[in-house]
């Protein structure tokens, strides 16, 4: 299937993802951990959520880039944190036995995902019945910007358009209870909650650098004038103030029967 990550791994990319920390992104999933249990945290990229999961608790970490998961076995190297490892793997395909995992976890992964319950299938093959689900992902149909002006709304277009091109969904969190539904979970409790991840200005800057690396890739040709013309309008967004972003995460917990 056609998937990949939709903002890469260039450096600012990375330093996003690496501020996250449990304390912040895993509050509502903290009562599902307990002593000796087996935590895994799928899409878990440099490892800064996964150190912070379920003190006394084995945790793994799982990423289908290997640049990824060296980063985050270097880091929990230098946390001392002996009870936590980092497993290379696709989330269709995850190296464990059927019905050996307690909680399964995952922050700001199936927005990229092409097939979202093929995925949630293969996280509840691997839990034990009775074993939780505890996922939070975002959707930008209920993003806070202000003001939203044309050209926001039309750069906005453009990123969406990125987004949906290397297989994810956008909007994926106003679905993920009924994909859960669907991959065979019960018990699924979702709420909203909004966070400032960037200033209105750097979203700004971020979606206008990854319109402008777009336009120049060939793999593109066919949207390329859709996508110009966002990035003008992206141009335009940077420029024209500041403003306020907050992004809609869906929490979401489930229970495997």
């Amino acid at each position: 299937m056609l998937e990949g990550y939709a903002p890469g791994y260039g450096r600012d990319a990375v330093s996003m993802m690496s501020a996250r920390t449990a304390a912040e992104r895993a509050t509502f999933a903290q009562p599902l951990f307990g002593p000796g249990m087996w935590v895994v945290d799928l899409g878990c990229g440099p490892g800064s959520i996964t150190l912070g999961l379920g003190a006394g608790s084995r945790v793994t970490g799982v990423d289908r880039d290997a640049g990824q998961v060296a980063m985050a076995r270097d880091s929990a190297r230098r946390a001392g944190r002996s009870t936590v490892d980092f497993v290379v793997a696709s989330a269709y395909a995850l190296p464990f036995d059927d019905g050996c995992v307690d909680v399964a976890f995952s922050h700001a992964l199936f927005e990229h995902l092409a097939a979202p319950v093929d995925a949630l299938a293969e996280l509840r093959r691997v839990l034990k019945p009775g074993g939780r689900l505890a996922l939070s992902t975002s959707d930008w149909s209920k993003a806070r910007l202000r003001p939203k002006t044309a050209n926001v709304d039309a750069a906005l277009r453009g990123h969406y358009l990125l987004r949906r091109r290397a297989g994810g969904d956008p909007f994926a969190g106003r679905k993920i209870a009924d994909h859960c539904a669907a991959a065979g979970f019960t018990e699924i409790v979702s709420r909203p909650r909004y966070r400032e991840d960037l200033t209105y200005r750097d979203l700004a800057r971020y979606v206008e650098s990854r319109l402008d690396a777009a336009i120049s890739d060939p793999d593109y040709g066919r949207d390329r004038d859709q996508l110009a013309s966002a990035a003008r309008s992206a141009w335009t967004w940077v420029r024209s103030g500041d403003g306020d972003f907050s992004q809609c995460w869906v929490e979401l917990t489930a229970t495997r029967v």
